[in-house]
């Protein structure tokens, strides 16, 4: 039987699991009171992953409850309901794309949870004379939930059955990496639909019916479409356990257990190469530079529900949160513990100041995106701020990918000033 939601419950559903399920990873006073040494760093960064993923986790399940309620008595109340989920599930998981840089476990992980851009066509229906896609793509447009069977390449695959382990298999399918059948954003796209506005104000306005019995259906093929969405969502949920699992303290076979086993210089290695390659290729570089630069809705992050100002936000929040040791969970309670910036205060007190100052700077900037985007008179999202000729959107959008930049210098001068050599953040081939 499927556990019924209702909205005004899911800060109490998150609070309850938080402290049913959760391990306190706060330092108690003697632990706090002990001068910071890499190696407690490095198991602080641990007890950081753990508590964002566990907190991911827990806004997925919410999510998965909030989009059964959804399939078992399409509303648009229930729809609001699976849209505020899932904008609140974003908020813990953009925090945790600092741990996919210098943790190939992640890495190799995070493409079927959050791929992006995607070319939607290879879900469900789109407006065809709306729709940009990848130059040569042959599954832009399969459409998975209108047939049993899809032909990409050449060849003809049978998606009858529309399971987690089908989903994932047809990820990148083709040889694209526009062809995403899983993730967040496959399951945005299927509560919001398409963005039609361009550069205008509004996303997506899939209508409640696209989930309704019988002939009050539209678009066709609503049983289809809703067994993709539950589907997308359980595999979410999946995908979030094994990653808490990953790094959950007292096991001796996870990657937690790796990273405590080997030399804390590459633990904290880990952390200053996550925070500048987050920070400069894929936030500066891949989010902001290449959308605004192209003019290109299309390479917005969170395209259909127009979110895109928060997911940079938390992004950049997850790389304060590593230096500072500091994340504030979904609940409101507070994991601190020994911190990179401890380390650098030891070494080096003026270059702590400044990278902190310039923390503060860029979530400053970052801030600033998120409070244009949700003004209640005028509100400029990003894909409006990144429209040719908006002098004003782009002004915002580059002063945040500048403060990146900045930072990202005073982090490669930390990884010097604690003993490790050529840093090399990734910078995704962009020069700023």
């Amino acid at each position: 039987m499927k556990t019924m939601f209702r909205p005004a419950l899911l800060a109490l559903t998150i609070a309850a699991a938080i402290s049913a399920g959760c391990a306190n990873t706060t330092p108690s006073d003697s632990a706090a009171s002990e001068p910071a040494t890499k190696a407690s760093v490095v198991e602080h960064y641990a007890n950081l992953a753990h508590a964002g993923y566990e907190d991911a986790l827990i806004t997925a399940k919410a999510l998965n409850e909030a989009t059964d309620q959804l399939l078992a008595n399409p509303s648009d109340a229930n729809m609001q309901a699976a849209k505020e989920a899932w904008l609140a599930a974003r908020v813990p998981y953009q925090q945790t794309e600092v741990f996919r840089f210098g943790n190939a476990i992640v890495d190799d992980w995070e493409g079927q949870l959050n791929a992006w851009p995607l070319d939607e066509g290879l879900i469900d229906y789109v407006q065809a004379d709306d729709y940009q896609y990848e130059l040569g793509n042959a599954g832009a447009t399969a459409n998975i939930i209108e047939s049993n069977n899809i032909n990409v390449g050449g060849e003809t695959l049978d998606v009858t059955n529309l399971t987690p382990e089908l989903l994932a298999n047809l990820n990148e399918v083709g040889g694209s990496e526009a062809n995403v059948a899983t993730g967040y954003h496959a399951i945005e796209f299927l509560l919001w639909g398409q963005d039609l506005h361009g550069f205008e104000q509004g996303s997506g306005e899939r209508p409640i019916t696209d989930y309704a019995t019988g002939t009050d259906c539209t678009n066709g093929n609503c049983d289809r479409r809703a067994d993709y969405l539950d589907a997308v969502t359980d595999l979410l949920v999946s995908d979030l356990e094994w990653m808490v699992a990953q790094w959950a303290p007292g096991a001796s076979d996870n990657y937690r257990s790796q990273l405590m086993n080997a030399n804390a210089n590459e633990g904290v290695q880990k952390m200053l190469f996550g925070m500048g390659s987050l920070s400069l290729g894929e936030l500066a570089g891949e989010r902001m530079k290449v959308a605004l630069e192209a003019n290109s809705y299309e390479d917005e992050h969170d395209c259909f529900s127009d979110n895109t100002h928060n997911s940079h936000y938390y992004n950049g929040q997850g790389i304060q949160n590593v230096y500072t040791g500091d994340y504030r969970r979904v609940d409101g309670s507070l994991v601190s513990g020994p911190s990179l910036s401890d380390l650098v205060e030891q070494n080096n007190p003026e270059l702590n100041a400044r990278l902190n100052a310039q923390l503060d700077a860029s979530m400053k900037a970052l801030g600033m995106m998120k409070a244009k985007a949700e003004s209640s008179q005028n509100p400029m999202p990003f894909d409006m701020m990144i429209a040719p000729g908006n002098a004003k959107g782009a002004s915002v959008v580059n002063r945040a990918i500048m403060a990146l930049v900045e930072q990202t210098g005073s982090i490669e001068q930390a990884a010097r000033q604690l003993g490790l050599e050529a840093l090399s953040p990734d910078d995704a081939g962009h020069s700023f």
